[in-house]
């Protein structure tokens, strides 16, 4: 590869090997002193040609596991309390999984590279997450067990997309897809294509509807799995996230982009998805090796991180708002004939546990948003006198010797949720009860142990002084059907249970026994789809059927339902029009996806009535041209 061999004869033998991870350049070198003296004649080149380059030393004269071992250990503090060291042999790489990271940095790095000069080694530091979560144990055992394989995967990437790179601006056309999420809540995914790429954005279901409306169009020319070459999921909802294991079922090997939030937890909610199917006794769509060929090929990065895709596609990914790790993804395609930016779905508005969304960019004139609550109807109250009254109608019920039921999506606000709840308990507002914790969200929470540096300031301060609230010991998690009786036949409580909508899961379970009970309570916060049981509760029905052991079972709605839309992570109509208000630079066209026909259309008209720019609102299966 020319920029390769480049790179080589500039640093006269030196360096052994040259390699591709994704979009950057490693090197590999046989020099002890080269590798420990030679920075400075890589970063002339890596000023040259405007790429990341990291130099690591070749495997033979690497120190030996069980010595780097040792003497991480002697030059590491005991107080960073190193939980775990993991070697990635084939990329020279260490990777050091402790409670206190920054003790293992170092001031200004020095910790890190006395390592580096000791052991010859490229150490990476991690989080332990508070919470033991077997899921990022297992996703870590993926990724460092195979490691020849992925060496070789990230390197063919890099070779496709300097195979046709070119530095100058490119004229070609651009255009979108809609497969899902047109004119719906549901299945969103997006295909973007130009002459030399064809990128997914996002893969899901929509969890509410059955048969084939379930998934996106894939059966259509422009679609095929072979001519991939990247997807770019922005967060780990099964919505946006569903459909990705299937995807390499059908045999699909190229890389798949997010934050590691997103992924730790997409492969958790796929993991859940098949164990849904087989209580629903369904075969599931992929396997439990699907997803993890999923995590095998996926690429983390950052917020603000920018890396080409492809020779004519470069992304940054921006804090979205939403949930742990959601990210909007601005795309420079051509380098700089088009810049569109995809939102995914966003909070335009700060929460307990996340920082509101970015809107701030270098170069935009496309850009797509959700209208989840779009409509002029869709004002949410303020979140504090959201939070009173969610307080005090818990409190009622309490008092009542009633039980409380949250029916969650697992990710976003169930945790917004668990913060306020362990408030109260904490400054007395509400009794000292237990708040039980059904289904995946204990491993969820157990993740955003893991990744505070994807959090609002507050809680990342919070964890940072050892005054973390995710394990707090009010919550007590249920892991097992009989643990799960002793809460239905126990005193007053909160349970906090998968799915929101009440499709499936644990949730479904409670409200079959907490029904008919008029001192419980249930309190519907997430969005309900149409045809899901919450919608039915949401829209008043009295009598509603539900899946039992000998077939469909009538169930009496005698307990307290309550919806309360002021805590959900997607922007209302207020911060959707905000979002506009004072983002730069403006856009030329705005294209609208994800809501209900009415409040997509209701949207895009007052846009257009405000800032006079384009405003679209595509159907399933239409085509927008970009450039």
């Amino acid at each position: 590869m020319e920029i390769l061999d480049r790179i080589t004869e500039k640093l006269h033998g030196k360096v052994k090997e040259a390699n591709f991870e994704g979009a950057n350049i490693v090197l590999y070198t046989d020099n002890e002193k080269f590798f420990k003296e030679g920075e400075g004649q890589i970063k002339k080149i890596v000023d040259e040609i405007k790429k990341r380059i990291e130099l690591r030393a070749d495997q033979k004269i690497l120190s030996p596991k069980e010595a780097t071992e040792k003497k991480i250990r002697e030059i590491v503090p005991e107080e960073a309390e190193i939980t775990e060291i993991l070697f990635d042999a084939p990329r020279s790489i260490v990777v050091i999984e402790a409670k206190k990271p920054g003790l293992v940095i170092g001031k200004g790095g020095s910790i890190l590279e006395d390592i580096r000069k000791e052991t010859l080694w490229v150490p990476q530091v991690q989080r332990s997450p508070a919470i033991r979560s077997k899921i990022t144990e297992n996703i870590r055992e993926v990724l460092y067990d195979n490691n020849n394989y992925r060496r070789k995967f990230l390197n063919d990437i890099g070779e496709k997309i300097y195979k046709g790179w070119n530095p100058d601006k490119i004229e070609e056309w651009v255009r979108l897809s809609f497969l899902g999420s047109g004119r719906q809540v549901g299945r969103s995914c997006l295909l973007l294509q130009t002459p030399n790429s064809n990128i997914l954005l996002d893969c899901g279901i929509d969890v509410a509807s059955s048969g084939n409306d379930k998934f996106p169009y894939f059966n259509i020319p422009e679609f095929d799995i072979s001519q991939l070459d990247a997807i770019i999921l922005s967060h780990a909802h099964l919505d946006h996230s569903g459909l990705l294991p299937y995807l390499y079922k059908m045999g699909y090997r190229g890389p798949v982009y997010m934050t590691a939030p997103t992924r730790d937890i997409a492969a958790l909610l796929a993991l859940d998805f098949i164990g849904v199917a087989y209580k629903q006794a369904a075969a599931p769509l992929f396997s439990s090796a699907d997803i993890k060929e999923m995590v095998k090929h996926s690429i983390c990065l950052n917020y603000n991180e920018v890396t080409d895709v492809t020779p004519d596609i470069r992304i940054t990914l921006y804090n979205a708002g939403h949930v742990l790790g959601s990210a909007q993804v601005h795309i420079n395609i051509g380098n700089g004939l088009h810049n569109f930016v995809y939102t995914g779905d966003m909070k335009y508005g700060k929460t307990r546990l996340l920082d509101p969304a970015v809107n701030k960019y270098t170069r935009v004139e496309s850009i797509q948003v959700e209208s989840t609550y779009g409509s002029k109807e869709d004002i949410l109250p303020p979140r504090k006198d959201t939070e009173k009254k969610f307080i005090d109608m818990v409190r009622e019920t309490i008092e009542k010797g009633g039980k409380v039921l949250l029916p969650e999506l697992g990710l976003g606000h169930a945790q917004e949720t668990l913060l306020r709840v362990e408030e109260a308990i904490r400054t007395g507002e509400l009794p000292k009860i237990p708040m039980y914790i059904d289904g995946m969200i204990w491993d969820i929470n157990a993740i955003h142990t893991a990744y505070p540096d994807f959090l609002s300031a507050n809680i990342r301060s919070s964890i940072f002084q050892d005054k973390n609230p995710f394990v707090s010991d009010i919550f007590v998690r249920v892991a097992s059907p009989q643990e799960r009786k002793q809460v239905i036949e126990g005193g007053p409580c909160i349970v906090i249970a998968t799915s929101g909508m009440l499709v499936g899961g644990a949730s479904v379970e409670y409200f079959r026994y907490f029904a008919d009970n008029p001192n419980n309570l249930i309190i519907l916060s997430s969005y309900q789809g149409p045809g899901s049981l919450g919608r039915k509760l949401q829209d008043g029905e009295k009598v509603v059927s539900i899946e039992g052991e000998r077939g469909m079972q009538e169930i009496k709605v005698n307990m307290r339902v309550e919806l309360l839309s002021g805590l959900t992570p997607h922007s209302g109509r207020n911060e959707l029009m905000s979002f506009f208000n004072n983002m730069y630079p403006k856009p030329k066209r705005i294209l609208i996806n994800h809501g209900e026909v009415s409040k997509s259309l209701d949207l895009a008209s007052s846009l257009y009535k405000v800032h006079r720019v384009e405003t679209t609102v595509p159907r399933n299966l239409e085509i927008v041209r970009l450039r």
